[in-house]
């Protein structure tokens, strides 16, 4: 599985780390390390389990080791555990000494083509709306849209997924397919695809994790430390991604094979 490779990849980033500060939002999760680095991950709400005191363990993160926190997005109980964890590998990368793609000019550094039919698995309505003037066809899944029977955004049902990733030549991953545990699957649908993104602040910036699986390019996000008391303050307030725009530093990194 891919998450494995995520942890084992991370390991050496995670040990004699330890967690200093966590915030739980509706929107956003943050964590903070004992070295100051920051890490975010998106709440997955939608198969989130009742009851006030369901997601207790959080009051368990503040002094725990960052490797015992990471192993929850694998072994985490619901998304919003999951997510916790994801978040504390996120944090961890900024450990790492990444190359981001040099060409600006390029989307994720790809050229999309005219004649491409391209997939994204969960909507990001600024991409979607850029990428939609530029090739000839994308389809969108989003579980949540698609449960609220919502189709609005021409998002097409999650049932068709076999159907239609075999046909697409670029793939869009949302980190959060890392957390509800569907990337491994996903990327087997994605036989045609030349080019494989995965996007968003969830992303797990580890490369190495990622090589012979497909992907191609990572598109996340590390988050500028020194605006952690406000981004955290943002994330409690159930600020989302648009809120925290001005302490996001976007990353794109090839994906050597």
């Amino acid at each position: 599985m891919i998450i494995d490779n995520v942890l084992d990849t991370a390991r050496p980033y995670l040990e004699n780390r330890t967690i200093t500060d966590a915030v739980i939002g509706l929107s956003l999760i943050g964590i903070e390390l004992d070295n100051g680095n920051v890490g975010l991950s998106y709440m997955l709400r939608e198969d989130l389990p009742s009851g006030c005191s369901t997601f207790g363990f959080a009051q368990e993160l503040i002094g725990m080791k960052a490797l015992d926190g990471a192993i929850l997005v694998k072994e985490g109980k619901n998304d919003a555990e999951k997510g916790v964890g994801l978040a504390i590998l996120n944090a961890a990368s900024r450990q790492q000494k990444l190359i981001d793609i040099e060409n600006h000019e390029l989307f994720f550094g790809i050229d999309f083509l005219p004649s491409d039919i391209v997939g994204m698995i969960g909507l990001i309505a600024p991409v979607a709306e850029r990428l939609a003037k530029k090739v000839k066809k994308l389809i969108i899944f989003d579980k949540a849209i698609s449960d609220k029977d919502d189709n609005s955004n021409q998002v097409y049902k999650m049932e068709e997924q076999s159907k239609l990733l075999p046909e697409c030549d670029i793939v869009l991953l949302s980190g959060t397919t890392v957390i509800n545990n569907t990337i491994d699957g996903l990327l087997k649908m994605c036989s045609h695809a030349r080019e494989i993104v995965m996007v968003g602040s969830s992303t797990p910036m580890y490369p190495e994790a990622f090589k012979n699986t497909g992907v191609t390019v990572l598109a996340g996000a590390w988050w500028n430390q020194e605006h952690k008391e406000e981004l955290f303050k943002k994330i409690s307030l159930s600020g989302g991604i648009s809120h925290v725009q001005k302490s996001m530093i976007k990353k794109a990194v090839h994906v050597v094979k």
